[in-house]
Formats: C-alpha cells, sequence, structure tokens
C-alpha cells in the first residue's frame, strides 16, 4: 500500500501555551511545561514551576494523552509524547501542543519528528539570528509522509519497544540515585554512619569532622566551547548546563569527572564515569579530586547565581561555599557501600546508549518505508 504526503495543519491541531505574566494572569495555580523540561523523547520534570490557569483556559492549554509537545525555541522541534506522567498538567508559550487527528498515530508523528531532528530537516524553517525559533506558521507547512494506520501503528510497536527499555533502565538509574542520596542523608545529615554509637559529638558535629570551605575540597575548572556545527557525532558525551547535549569523537576531560552549571542552569550537578568534553556553560573537578561523596554532597553547598545581568556562578563565590567534611575514614567507607550502586548505574546508562543507538539505526529505514513490515 502507498504512503501519502500531508502538511501537518491537515492531519494534527496545534497551539502554542500561554504567556507567562505574574501580573496579568488569574485563576488557580497550576503546574507547567517550560522549553527546559522537555527533551528528545522525555520529559525532565525537576524544578517544575506554577502559573495561574482560568477555568476557561484549562482545554486550550491544557494537555491529554498522546498529545506532542514541541519546543518553539532553544533547541525548536526537539519533542516528546505527553503519557499523562503529572496530573493537570499545563504548558507555557514556548512550547507547541500537537494534537493528532485519527488517522495519525502519534508515536509515528513523534518518531516522523525525531528521524527529521536527527536529519536536520527542520532546520531550514527556523526564525531569528541568535535565537531560534519554529513559528507556528512554519510549523503547519511540515510535511508528513503517512502510511495506512496499521503500518503506522507496527512501526510505531517496533521502535517503541527501544524506548520502552530505555526508559525502564532510566527508572531503575532514577532509583538508584534515590538510594544514594538516602544513604548519604543518613550518613551526613543525622549523623548514623557505621559506628556512629561510638563518637563523640563535639559543638554538633561528630570528632574529627569539620566544615570547610569548597576550595579545600576541589578545584573547579572551565569548561571549553564547543559549537554543535564543529561536533562530530561519536561516544563522548558534551555536557552543557542542562546535562548532555550531544556527542562528540574527541574527549577534554578524562573520566570520573563531576560537572557543575556555570551559565544557564546555575549550580546543576552532574557525574560523568567516562571521558567527556564539558563545554563553556560549566566548570569540571578533576579526576584526582572527585569521589562519590564529594559528588552528592555538593549539592549542598548552595550554589547559585551572583550575577545581576547573565546569571551565572561565579568561581570565587563558588570556592567560598561550606561543605561538611567527614573524616577520611567515614568518607573512605561510604565510597567503598555506594560504588556497586554507581557501577549499576553505569552498566544501564551504557545500555541504554546502545538501545538508542540500535533504534536510531532503524528509525530512517522504517519511517521511509524501506523495510517491510
Amino acid at each position: 500500500m502507498s504512503w501519502s504526503q500531508k502538511p501537518l495543519e491537515e492531519v494534527a491541531d496545534f497551539s502554542l501555551g500561554k504567556m507567562l505574566d505574574q501580573r496579568k494572569n488569574r485563576g488557580g495555580l497550576m503546574p507547567y511545561l517550560a522549553n527546559v523540561n522537555v527533551r528528545w523523547g522525555e520529559f525532565n520534570f525537576e524544578n517544575l514551576r506554577e502559573m495561574r490557569f482560568e477555568p476557561g483556559e484549562l482545554d486550550r492549554y491544557g494537555l491529554r494523552y498522546g498529545d506532542i509537545v514541541m519546543c518553539e525555541g532553544g533547541e525548536p522541534g526537539r519533542c516528546a509524547i505527553w503519557k499523562d506522567q503529572v496530573p493537570g498538567m499545563m504548558i507555557q508559550k514556548a512550547l507547541h501542543r500537537i494534537r493528532p487527528h485519527p488517522s495519525l498515530e502519534s508515536r509515528f508523528l513523534f518518531y516522523s519528528f525525531l528521524k527529521k531532528g536527527k536529519n536536520d530537516e527542520l532546520s531550514g524553517l527556523f526564525t531569528g539570528s541568535t535565537i531560534k525559533h519554529l513559528p507556528r506558521e512554519k510549523l503547519a507547512k511540515v510535511l508528513i509522509d503517512i502510511p495506512p494506520l496499521p503500518i503506522q501503528q507496527r512501526i510505531s510497536d517496533i521502535l517503541s519497544a527501544y524506548d520502552d527499555l530505555i526508559e525502564n533502565n532510566r527508572r531503575r538509574i532514577a532509583l538508584l540515585e534515590e538510594a544514594e542520596r538516602l544513604l548519604y542523608r543518613e550518613w551526613f545529615v543525622y549523623f548514623r554512619f557505621p559506628g556512629h554509637e561510638h563518637v563523640k559529638i563535639i559543638d554538633g558535629l561528630p570528632e574529627g569532622w569539620q566544615r570547610s570551605e569548597v576550595e579545600c575540597l576541589l578545584e573547579l575548572q572551565y569548561g571549553k566551547a564547543l559549537r554543535a556545527s564543529d561536533r562530530i557525532e561519536g561516544s563522548i558525551p558534551v555536557y552543557g548546563s542542562s546535562g548532555i547535549v550531544g556527542s562528540h569523537q574527541v574527549a577534554l576531560v578524562e573520566g570520573p569527572t563531576i560537572i557543575v552549571g556555570r551559565k544557564g542552569n546555575v549550580g546543576s550537578i552532574y557525574w560523568s564515569n567516562e571521558n567527556c568534553w564539558p563545554i563553556d556553560t560549566v566548570y569540571f573537578v578533576p579526576k584526582e579530586r572527585v569521589d562519590f561523596w564529594l559528588y552528592l554532597a555538593l549539592p549542598s553547598a548552595g550554589f547559585q547565581s551572583t550575577d545581576t545581568g547573565v546569571p551565572g556562578l561565579n568561581r570565587n563565590f563558588a570556592y567560598s561555599r561550606k561543605l561538611l567534611r567527614p573524616s577520611k575514614h567515614v568518607r573512605r567507607l561510604f565510597n567503598e557501600v555506594v560504588e556497586p550502586m554507581f557501577a549499576q548505574q553505569t552498566t544501564l546508562e551504557n545500555y541504554n546508549q546502545k538501545l538508542a543507538q540500535a533504534r536510531d539505526l532503524l528509525l530512517p529505514r522504517l519511517m521511509n518505508g524501506e523495510i517491510a513490515v
């Protein structure tokens, strides 16, 4: 059976989210997605914000299961499928809500966008010289290759099998991360570390512990700029202040390392067990000063922007923050206990990379109809 090709406006309804204006907005507070919350194929619900919405706006700006949520600016075209992960979710103006007609399967539409994004097929529609945008009128004209619905569903089932495994591994990683944080809190906030019953508390701290400035514990080195156009896709993760922002074939830093957001997502903290390339919006900690305890301790340092103009983390300010420094024995013991958890995380993350690579090999051939399903 043949495939048809239609502009998006003929096979889906779409609209932008609501403008954030605290002076004008009325109604009850509800959570909303912003550009930073939308990744390729997934949503990041950290630092989720709220806005006021009136009852008459709920349908206009609300999400339903199966909607495609797409970035209008930032990295235009980046999108994910909404699956009712958070009840009552709304969207901000920087996002398109795309609702496919019954003749178009939402997963198939997402994979169409994913293919176009990977092949750089959308960039010709962008406007703006510095900050890129994908306006509604341009999005409406995007051509979608559409096979019969049973073929759409079969293609989506094949590709979703990879993404379902990836999502399951992400949940397992999140559980491991939560276990690490809980263990850190038990040992270094509540002071219930092994043998704590036999350690004196002096001035509110276990004997041998002290509060130290961050500068005494680590070194923050600047990342190096690497434009997207200069990256050669490979196995080396490229880190920005929002996490992994791409890949490259050459590493700047030997792992393990800790990445700290310097501009943009100020104070964000990431662990990279492998060699990587931190760009100029982040700092990184050389591997000689890195361990699991330090990674879990850094969020309590209170890193924040001190600049009045463009948000940024001043290195001297970061160095001046203080952390509770345990005894060498307890720190070493903690690293030994959590090391298997971090090793399992690394295994799952590597497995996810292989699953994504396998999916991406199939993606263009399935979406072009080259493989019969």
